[in-house]
């Protein structure tokens, strides 16, 4: 028995709640927790004080909330840029996009370049490479760049008479996001304990999401990665770069999906002083 107009009019209206509910539902997933979420709950009370006003016939109530309803649609979209593209991003970054998206592995090129000349000027340096786990609230504890990746940023950026120095630099794709950010302290202890901070740093972050890092002691100018909860030192240019390339592969795999971590390797001092 074929639909009838109604009928196929009633599936429609079904459909089109279920995307509005879904698309407003991934949007307050991606704003949680940034500042774009407190302007978008105040946008929501504008638009129900908006509602009642007009139900309950108040018409100067219903033109202050109409007239500000415009104005703050026009100021959330001004002065929060960075995180609607971080949102649009996100969306891009879905598994059914994947044959748009930008090859990430360029970035692996100049983090290994990065690395070998913080390695070479004895600067210290922590870079954290997002994957599949958003890192929104890390990047919130830092200062936001949105900039080209680059190894002649990086290494900028870590330069000792630089503000931002002393913290981690968050990379998304081909992007900087942030530089200066805290990052949680693994509190593992089997690591050695004459690892600094910033070595714990980059192990921490790495048992809280599935994110790697990438961090270079100033000391011993050794560069290691962290993966999961596993810290591999003393890596030259060629394992820097196999590794990430291989960890950065397994991207869109299934976050639980097993797998056998490398074996961590023991050293004597590796990050002694080192400061996250």
């Amino acid at each position: 028995m074929p639909f009838s107009p109604v009928h196929r009019l009633w599936i429609l209206d079904v459909v089109d709640v279920l995307l509005v509910a879904v698309l407003f539902y991934r949007l307050l997933v991606l704003v949680r927790g940034t500042r774009a979420a407190q302007m978008f709950v105040g946008l929501v009370v504008i638009v129900v004080v908006s509602f009642f006003a007009r139900w309950f016939h108040l018409v100067t109530v219903d033109y202050i909330a109409t007239s500000l309803r415009t104005v703050w649609l026009i100021t959330f979209v001004i002065l929060f840029q960075p995180e609607l593209r971080h949102v649009l991003s996100e969306f891009g970054r879905t598994r059914y996009f994947r044959f748009l998206r930008v090859n990430e592995y360029g970035t692996i090129g100049e983090v290994v370049r990065a690395a070998e000349e913080l390695a070479e000027r004895r600067n210290g340096g922590l870079i954290v490479i997002e994957r599949n786990q958003g890192l929104r609230n890390f990047v919130e504890t830092g200062t936001r760049l949105d900039a080209k990746a680059t190894a002649e940023l990086m290494v900028t950026l870590f330069s000792p008479g630089s503000p931002l120095h002393d913290g981690a630099l968050v990379v998304r794709g081909d992007q900087v996001v942030a530089a200066g950010c805290i990052l949680p302290l693994s509190q593992n202890s089997r690591l050695s304990p004459v690892l600094g901070t910033r070595h714990r740093a980059a192990v921490g972050i790495t048992e809280e999401t599935d994110a790697v890092s990438v961090v270079v002691s100033e000391h011993s100018r050794a560069i290691s990665i962290a993966y999961r909860g596993v810290l591999r030192e003393r890596l030259d240019e060629g394992e820097l770069r196999s590794e990430l390339v291989r960890v950065l592969r397994i991207r869109d795999e299934e976050p639980d999906k097993p797998e056998a971590p490398p074996a961590p390797t023991p050293i004597a001092a590796a990050g002694s002083g080192d400061s996250a």
